[in-house]
């Protein structure tokens, strides 16, 4: 009887060809589950992955970031773009290369997108304890810093020794190949144990697929909710973010025009629609349109497809006021089906909308009904362009203005990707989505920092989209070295630097909760100690200039014009540099069309803050828990 076959390699040359054998598969289509590993070495990860990474040539190709939060983000927007069917590594030294991680893991857990850390560890075997870097705990000696890593991991575990690597690295694929568990995953490898050597298994090291399934829906679920919307005189349907990860933009599309039944998107959802589908009323919530916002308002039916039904969705549980509103949430998770006491459609979004769909061929809602959501929706797209125009060509453009040059440039090719600021705002209300993916904004997380990153991401899973990244003052000085990653490894993107000078979206919030601005501008304090409203002596765009990009300043509506059509044509990384107008008779993004739950003091001596609370509990009592 012949002896297993068996193969001799250290544990990080094992995990790194293995990860170059394993797929993803839907509808036929097979897709590298592990497209790239980004990396910063030190001492915990270069004698180990290191070393087995440039042994592996292009098996699985490898990338060089400058911060190891920023290595997570881009790998989350390559997920993103790929629609979670293909996704990339992040390896990191122990210590704060480890503990960097935390934040975009996080990101990638709450958007539900599949990302592989694999931080250095301390020595399993404690040849020398403490070791460079290794926090002590007291109480518990197998704690290291990778532990912070935990909770906000989809899966999580420390490779002690060689033989454990097979069962950690098959449920690692397994969680991020899943639709409804993916997220961040850790697998956490001791120094030491990355360089032993063991006798792997030939069948380790064999192509597997991991298929991504499309489960239809339960026959009696489906059957109440199509009874549910047949009764319905006024429904409304609200995509998510999974309508996107599902790819069923076409089914909805079919579905809407169909039905009739306007649909409004989350953050996540938009573009789900084309914004010229007849049935798209834009985006819902508190950063939504008017006509979305007024339709969930008297909505007696919510149809949620891929939604997680956050607080800027419900406007913090005060959007869907009629007194009988019912919900049917259809939603491969069943975590979110059952939220607001819906009836549950536990399903794939696809295979969710066709079924539904073919179950009510010949339903549509009443003319009137679909007349005056049309008509709003007019009136809306009005305001969208008041927004837009700029009195003429010669002034300094605002941020709203900026948008509307930039709306008149792009086309379904073009990505525009943002997370955080007044921007997110802005874009959810006036931003004319015209391709599934065009429209890339990170707003589970709201993460300061991500757009650059995400962008490389983008780039790597869509080489020839023009991608845009709109960043403003703020989120720059964040996170900008990934420019240097960029121009690095020739990845054109055009970065848009909007330059305001402060924290213009927490100084407006904090307004409107009695903070008065307070600790939210960028001031410059003078030699006596004094502070003053004159800006920081800070040249953004020279400090872009500094790190590799070429950078085109724009000072007026046709600069910008110029600049932008200039940037999207380029072959390197872009920067166009616009100082914004930010004086209150410009005009800007209509105001937001519903309340977010941003607790006020309840006591306080200040007459801003007083009016404030006075303000906050009137919307307050307008929450409503749907059972």
């Amino acid at each position: 009887m012949n002896a297993p076959t068996t193969r001799r390699r250290t544990v990080a040359q094992a995990l790194v060809e293995f990860l170059a054998h394993q797929y993803t598969e839907r509808d036929g289509r097979r897709h590298r589950l592990i497209g790239a590993c980004w990396g910063i070495f030190g001492h915990g990860n270069v004698a180990g992955l290191g070393q087995a990474l440039l042994e592996s040539g292009d098996a699985l190709p490898y990338l060089q970031g400058r911060n190891e939060q920023a290595m997570v983000h881009a790998a989350v927007g390559y997920a993103r773009q790929c629609d979670r069917l293909s996704a990339q590594a992040v390896t990191t030294s122990i210590g704060p290369g480890a503990t960097n991680l935390v934040t975009g893991a996080a990101l990638a857990t709450v958007n539900r997108l599949p990302v592989l850390l694999l931080p250095g560890d301390v020595f399993a075997t404690r040849p020398a304890d403490p070791v460079l870097q290794q926090l002590e705990v007291p109480h518990a000696g197998d704690v290291s810093v990778n532990d912070a890593l935990r909770p906000v991991s989809r899966y999580f575990d420390r490779v002690t020794r060689p033989e454990a690597l097979i069962p950690a690295a098959l449920q690692a694929m397994r969680v991020l190949a899943d639709p409804v568990d993916t997220g961040a995953v850790t697998l956490a490898l001791p120094q030491d144990v990355q360089a032993e050597a063991y006798d792997w298994p030939e069948e380790f090291f064999a192509d597997r697929v991991w298929r991504v399934p499309r489960p239809a829906p339960d026959a009696e679920a489906l059957a109440e909710a199509v009874r549910l919307i047949r009764a319905a005189r006024r429904p409304l349907l609200i995509a998510g973010g999974g309508v996107h990860h599902a790819e069923a933009e076409d089914a909805l599309r079919d579905f809407a025009g169909a039905t009739g039944i306007p649909v409004a998107s989350t953050q996540a959802g938009k573009g789900s629609l084309r914004h010229d589908h007849p049935a798209d009323v834009g985006g819902i919530g508190h950063t939504g349109t008017a006509t979305a916002d007024a339709l969930a308002r008297e909505a007696d039916l919510v149809i949620g497809v891929g939604t997680r039904y956050t607080d800027f969705t419900t406007a913090s549980s005060t959007l869907f006021a009629a007194p009988g509103v019912r919900f049917v949430n259809l939603n491969i998770a069943a975590f979110d089906s059952h939220k607001l006491g819906a009836a549950a459609l536990v399903a794939d979004a696809r295979a969710g909308l066709e079924a539904l769909g073919a179950q009510l061929s010949g339903h549509r809602v009443a003319p009137a009904y679909e007349a005056g959501y049309t008509a709003a929706k007019q009136e809306w797209e009005r305001r969208v362009d008041a927004a837009y125009a700029a009195p003429d060509d010669s002034v300094r453009p605002s941020q709203t203005q900026v948008l509307g040059v930039l709306d008149a440039l792009v086309d379904d090719t073009d990505v525009v990707i943002n997370a955080a600021g007044s921007l997110p705002g802005d874009l959810h209300k006036l931003w004319r989505a015209r391709s599934r993916r065009q429209y890339h904004l990170e707003y589970g997380y709201s993460c300061m920092g991500y757009e650059i990153p995400a962008a490389i991401g983008v780039r790597l899973a869509a080489p020839g989209r023009p991608v845009w990244a709109l960043v403003g003052d703020g989120t720059y000085l964040m996170n900008p070295t990934e420019i240097v990653t960029a121009v690095q490894e020739n990845l054109p993107f055009t970065l848009v630097l909007l330059q305001n000078h402060g924290y213009a979206s927490i100084g407006g919030l904090s307004e409107q909760t009695g903070g008065e601005r307070f600790g939210t501008a960028y001031r410059f304090r003078a030699g006596d100690g004094t502070y003053t409203g004159a800006p920081l002596p800070v040249d953004l765009a020279a400090n872009a200039a500094s790190l590799g990009m070429h950078v085109i300043r724009a000072a007026t509506v046709a600069e910008l014009r110029a600049a932008l059509g200039e940037a999207r044509g380029a072959k390197r990384p872009t920067c166009v540099y616009v100082e914004t107008e930010t004086a209150d008779t410009v005009p800007g993004a209509p105001e937001a069309q519903a309340w977010w739950d941003v607790p006020v003091a309840e006591t306080a001596t200040r007459p801003a803050a007083v009016a404030a609370r006075q303000a906050y509990d009137r919307q307050a009592a307008g929450r409503r828990r749907h059972l």
